[in-house]
């Protein structure tokens, strides 16, 4: 389950980044508040999404431009396609496919294709109104995203997002940006 927690959105990493928490490790405090959020509109939420920030996991070491694609289907679930390179604009590129589906306002079971009999939690901790930047994390704190429709994020929206996984109990010292403002 640990690898699968994404390709979701995600994959760039890069040896000289600190190492992932072990099996039992967590990049949050588990005493913290960590909820969802309970306006969550799953149609707004569908299109392109780029990896702006992480917390490392051992999957996504190597890769970097990683891009999410969530498409709507009519059975009320996502097609999840996830993209990355394995290094720099013309290296190999790298996908994985599979499918998400809501099991409350603002959580997604998130399966891979790869992977049938293994699903992960991904909570949206936040959007902005616009829809233009997410947070997602998952409950065990062994991951975290900030997610933007654009490979660039404007500092506010990053600081409301940094604000977000802080308020949540994640360690911001340890969070890898992937793409600058």
């Amino acid at each position: 389950m640990h690898r699968l927690i994404v390709m979701f959105v995600l994959l760039a990493g890069c040896a000289a980044n600190p190492p992932a928490p072990g099996p039992s490790a967590s990049y949050r405090d588990a005493n913290a508040p960590f909820s969802s959020i309970a306006l969550f509109e799953p149609e707004r939420f569908a299109g392109r999404w780029y990896e702006i920030a992480r917390y490392p996991v051992p999957f996504q070491n190597g890769c970097g431009a990683t891009v999410a694609q969530y498409t709507s289907r009519t059975d009320g679930t996502f097609a999840v396609v996830n993209t990355c390179r394995e290094g720099g604009a013309d290296s190999p590129v790298r996908q994985i496919e599979g499918s998400a589906r809501m099991i409350g306002p603002g959580r997604l079971d998130v399966q891979f294709d790869s992977a049938p009999s293994l699903s992960s939690p991904y909570w949206v901790l936040w959007v902005d109104e616009g829809y233009r930047t997410a947070v997602i994390g998952v409950p065990s704190g062994r991951a975290g995203w900030i997610l933007n429709r654009d490979p660039v994020i404007p500092p506010d929206r990053l600081a409301a997002a940094r604000e977000i996984l802080d308020f949540n109990g994640y360690d911001l010292t340890r969070l890898e940006m992937v793409h600058k403002q």
